[in-house]
């Protein structure tokens, strides 16, 4: 199986850079970065264009044209240039722990899509983090965030990496597998057959919308919000709109009222 992340971006270098030494260090090594950048600056080329040449990680750079939040048309791009089996889908905001690659593959299963999770870090410990923090794993351990300033919650339980907690944790939550942009893998087929992102779509669900049109067409969510983690590191997020979130729920509620498996504005323009 060739697996490629897809790691979606937008003038945050600073994040970047740590998320990408979190792939670095991860223990399963057989995987493609493909970064979808919608319209970044130099900055952001520099960041990428630095883990080239340091050799670690096959990465590849795909880019549009600033014209405002047109996630879903880089990630459209990256799916139809992208000639790996199985694509992950997260932010360039999100850590991914050292086993993510390979848990991501384990849970893998045709017909499924895997729903993974994120424990979200406070501001201060976001600015905090360092790449020797990612490296030593320091950064996945509670103690540690703890020390340098996170509160706690029972959603560090996230951390944990007993496998058998991790499933039982699975298991019982009440929270469903939704297709979430921020951590879920899948067949690339699955995503083409439903033909890819809706282009229509601005911040606000547009990752729950396409993986509503998968579950539609059959495709089933597995519940691993407990055992495929990445720490999402804070920031402020000035695309986010009211205006946004009433036309993504429109579309959405469509999907649902006439059972969609197909949108007209994805990948292919008929």
């Amino acid at each position: 199986m060739k697996l490629g992340v897809v790691v979606t971006t937008y003038n945050s270098p600073t994040w970047l850079e740590k998320v990408l030494y979190g792939y670095e260090n991860q223990t399963d090594k057989d995987f493609q970065v493909i970064v979808a950048d919608d319209g970044s600056g130099p900055d952001t080329k520099k960041v990428i264009s630095d883990f080239q040449r340091r050799g670690k990680l096959e990465i590849t750079h795909e880019w549009q044209k600033d014209e405002g939040f047109q996630k879903t048309k880089i990630l459209n791009q990256c799916v139809r240039n992208s000639d790996c089996d199985y694509l992950v889908f997260t932010d360039g905001d999100c850590i991914p722990r050292f086993d993510y690659i390979d848990q991501h593959k384990r849970m893998a299963k045709p017909g499924f899509f895997v729903s993974g999770g994120l424990y979200r870090l406070s501001k201060p410990v976001s600015d905090l983090v360092t790449e020797d923090a990612i490296s030593s794993r320091q950064v996945f351990n509670f103690d540690f965030l703890r020390s340098i300033g996170q509160p706690s919650d029972l959603k560090r339980l996230k951390l944990g990496q007993s496998n058998r907690l991790a499933r039982l944790l699975n298991f019982i939550t009440p929270t469903k597998a939704t297709w979430n942009g921020g951590n879920t893998g899948c067949w690339r087929s699955d995503v083409v057959a439903v033909n890819g992102f809706d282009e229509r779509m601005q911040y606000g669900g547009l990752d729950r919308e396409m993986g509503e049109r998968m579950m539609n067409n059959g495709i089933k969510g597995i519940q691993a919000r407990y055992s495929v983690i990445t720490l999402h590191l804070d920031h402020k997020r000035g695309y986010e709109n009211a205006e946004s979130w009433a036309k993504n729920r429109s579309i959405r509620d469509e999907v649902k009222r006439q059972n969609k498996t197909w949108t007209e504005f994805g990948m292919q323009k008929r």
